[in-house]
């Protein structure tokens, strides 16, 4: 069935993690799925994905350029041929991190990348948006290992990243579903299928 998921939060919210859970969870059910993230997803864009994590003296511009060439391909190359064939899609960060990261936490004019976006996703917008509600400390104290260009950002950076993902799911309640983070992880799951399971009747 043709279904688009998208998984939206900030560092450590454990939306990597969730999203995995749905489609293994799709999966057993026999439904064709198609995993993806952002930035990434595709050869290209997961060359785009080195550089905009762990490349050094990398401008706010170049970084969005870098994030939204990646989106356009993996839009073109994975997302849209999937659904086409009728699959279900489970994306790790869309569109929205763009207006949250570089919208809210850098300070980029929301409309010029609200029709950036348009431009490169050539108006795809996912059937929901889970988002993985974390407070900034606590989601960065689940990371583990070195910290990237995002997660070196300091707490006003992750606070107004959090205010931006908050605002955007007020303004669309119904597209949009909002998950405590700090639930225990099996109660997380199944607050998400309850959310799922209809749009798959």
């Amino acid at each position: 069935m043709r279904l688009f998921v998208v998984f939206e939060g900030g560092e450590g919210s454990g939306k990597s993690t969730q999203a995995r859970a749905l489609a293994r969870k799709l999966m057993r059910l026999d439904m064709p799925v198609v995993l993806t993230h952002e930035p990434g997803g595709t050869a290209l864009g997961n060359r785009l994905r080195r550089w905009v994590k762990w490349g050094e003296h990398i401008t706010p511009q170049t970084e969005l350029l870098f994030i939204l060439a990646a989106r356009s391909q993996v839009v073109a190359g994975v997302i849209r041929p999937a659904l086409e064939r009728d699959c279900t899609v489970v994306c790790d960060r869309y569109m929205y991190s763009t207006i949250a990261y570089q919208g809210y936490g850098r300070g980029m004019d929301l409309e010029l990348l609200t029709r950036l976006n348009g431009l490169v996703t050539e108006g795809l917008v996912p059937d929901v948006v889970i988002y993985l509600d974390c407070g900034p400390e606590e989601g960065l104290k689940r990371k583990r290992g070195e910290r990237d260009r995002f997660e070196r950002e300091d707490g006003g950076f992750h606070s107004r990243v959090k205010d931006g993902y908050l605002r955007m799911a007020a303004a669309d309640p119904g597209r949009w579903f909002v998950v405590d983070a700090s639930l225990p992880r099996r109660e997380i799951q199944g607050r998400i299928w309850e959310r799922v399971l209809p749009l798959l009747r």
